[in-house]
């Protein structure tokens, strides 16, 4: 008896749909390989130092802002406080920022109008210059005094007022730092005298005034209408340091329930 069509070639076309075209044998399915114990164990240590750091960042944003607040209410009782006579130079090595600036302090002296040092300045009055005259002071020594703002369009009228070569001034204000250097992204040129900040030590060099106090006194305000305009001294102190320190709380948040999130994945049992 004849064989049916198609019998006998069954188990060889069964066999070749199993093999490749080139008579390779298929390699293993390979099992999906888990990360190394020692690749776990870095992943966990650098995951835990991230929350450490987090929560350390935290913790000094809450102690800067003690130290703001506290800086804050020192500035606040000192702008309000009666006026105090201003450091002489028996004081002038001690003097800092944390300790003397914002002072409410006041001098009696005379002035020399031929001094006078423009600062550009930007104010709530627009663009412009502050005014910064020296004053010898009744007790012998020399102190720059920020008389106050005038606008760009009043430069030249009073740079050609007639100068008063000494005049007796009492002055009530805020005792200031030194800014030294310059301002942003522009150096004080003394050579050309433009002053972009109010280095008090550059400025004496350059008058040849010899030594000064190494602070300025910001005049208290003047009358309406006067130019300078005394009296802008912007006192604020920007304070954000506990939304700082929620921030880097929330990551060091995060970070711990990514870290619980794998440790459960981890020990659950497997289907």
């Amino acid at each position: 008896m004849s064989p049916a069509p198609g019998a006998g070639r069954t188990d060889v076309e069964t066999k070749d749909a199993r093999e490749p075209a080139n008579g390779a044998a298929h390699p293993p399915a390979r099992k999906a390989a888990g990360r190394s114990p020692v690749a776990r164990f870095a992943a966990l240590l650098l995951t835990l130092l991230g929350v450490a750091v987090f929560i350390a960042l935290g913790i000094w944003q809450l102690e800067r802002r003690v130290w703001k607040l506290d800086l804050i209410a020192r500035v606040e009782a000192r702008v309000h406080a009666p006026a105090v006579d201003t450091p002489g130079p028996q004081s002038w090595s001690g003097i800092n920022a944390d300790g003397y600036e914002y002072r409410h302090v006041r001098l009696a002296g005379s002035s020399t109008g031929n001094a006078d040092t423009l600062v550009q300045a930007v104010t709530e009055l627009g663009g412009g210059y502050w005014v910064l005259t020296p004053v010898r002071t009744d007790r012998g020594f020399v102190v720059m005094v920020n008389r106050g703002f005038i606008p760009l369009e009043r430069k030249a009228e009073f740079q050609a007022r007639k100068p008063v070569e000494s005049a007796p001034v009492v002055v009530e204000g805020l005792l200031r730092m030194s800014e030294p250097g310059g301002g942003f992204l522009r150096r004080n040129d003394p050579a050309g005298d433009r002053w972009y900040s109010r280095d008090v030590a550059a400025i004496a060099a350059a008058r040849g005034l010899g030594e000064v106090a190494p602070y300025f006194i910001d005049a208290g305000a003047s009358g309406p209408g006067e130019w300078p305009r005394g009296g802008l001294t912007v006192v604020h102190f920007r304070n954000t340091h506990l939304v700082y320190a929620l921030t880097w709380f929330s990551l060091a948040a995060m970070l711990a329930a990514v870290l619980a999130f794998r440790g459960r994945r981890r020990t659950e049992p497997e289907e």
